[in-house]
């Protein structure tokens, strides 16, 4: 079985993280400066220097996960560095500072770093609970086999809905073409399905919401209770059945495009806060050393 990426190496990186953070508070604790706690003392210039490499390092895993022929360690083992060194990054950082916050660009990089820490930690929570459940509601079945199945169920209801009137064409038609699936980013989180259905009334259409294709089965369901012919009344229960096979299919679909947003969505925080995070930090030393 595979490592986590957590308890890789019997927890490596931990035991490294850990270390890192003692000996920062080791140092901290015992240095005896000559005035107050704060990032231009010498302890706090030191801790400054190993807090903008460790970003640095961090920013660079970035990179290193698309070196698909580096020999330079795993991907693995360079996320699980990632994330625990990560989780010591505070550690230094605050003992740098010495505890002195304020309305300025330090600070501003100090709530940064705790954004893209927040955010990464999200992001190991939703890669610990929801790749199982994806897997579980494919059912061996990806993406685009359940679109190819909804396909094959959309042109067999076309079809069938020859050998009825008119209007059971049409229905159809109308259900494959108002029929949502993914939309925008916030449609996708949701995983609310949007659609519609024009159905006949008298001389006109109306146009009403189908999630769940509900509508649909629900007007097959009046024809089909109004109907005397046996043969026609057998070919809406056809057609019924096609659009509950349809409703499995779809939420499922729905399902695994939610699953997957969720997954990804964490990074379009993170690595934009990380990005935000190095300028602050740069605008942090520049201001550091040319204004003080």
């Amino acid at each position: 079985m595979q490592e986590s990426i957590l308890r890789y190496r019997r927890f490596r990186y931990l035991w490294a993280a850990l270390a890192v953070s003692v000996a920062t508070i080791a140092v901290y604790v015992f240095h005896d400066p000559q005035e107050p706690p704060s990032g231009g003392t010498g302890v706090g210039y030191f801790l400054g220097t190993i807090g903008a490499l460790m970003i640095v390092w961090l920013m660079w895993f970035g990179v290193r996960k698309r070196q698909y022929a580096s020999t330079k360690g795993t991907v693995q083992g360079w996320l699980s560095a990632h994330v625990y060194l990560g989780l010591a990054l505070p550690v230094v950082v605050t003992l740098h500072s010495g505890f002195q916050f304020g309305v300025n660009v330090h600070t501003l990089a100090y709530v940064l770093m705790v954004l893209v820490i927040v955010s990464g930690l999200y992001g190991i929570y939703v890669y610990s609970k929801y790749p199982e459940r994806l897997s579980r509601n494919r059912e061996d079945a990806g993406r685009l086999e359940l679109l190819d199945q909804i396909g094959d169920i959309d042109s067999r209801s076309r079809r069938v809905a020859r050998d009825l009137p008119i209007e059971f064409g049409e229905m159809i038609v109308s259900g494959i073409n108002r029929t949502t699936i993914g939309g925008s980013g916030w449609a996708q989180l949701r995983g609310r399905d949007g659609s519609q259905l024009a159905l006949p009334d008298k001389n006109n259409f109306i146009v009403i919401a189908n999630p769940g294709q509900e509508a649909a089965l629900d007007w097959l369901a009046e024809q089909q209770s109004k109907c005397s012919d046996p043969e026609i009344a057998a070919r809406i229960s056809e057609l019924s059945a096609l659009l509950r096979n349809k409703r499995s299919l779809l939420k499922r679909l729905r399902e695994d495009i939610r699953l997957q947003a969720l997954l990804e969505v964490w990074l379009y925080i993170h690595v934009p806060l990380a990005v935000a995070l190095v300028a602050a930090v740069l605008a942090h030393i520049i201001s550091v050393f040319v204004y003080w």
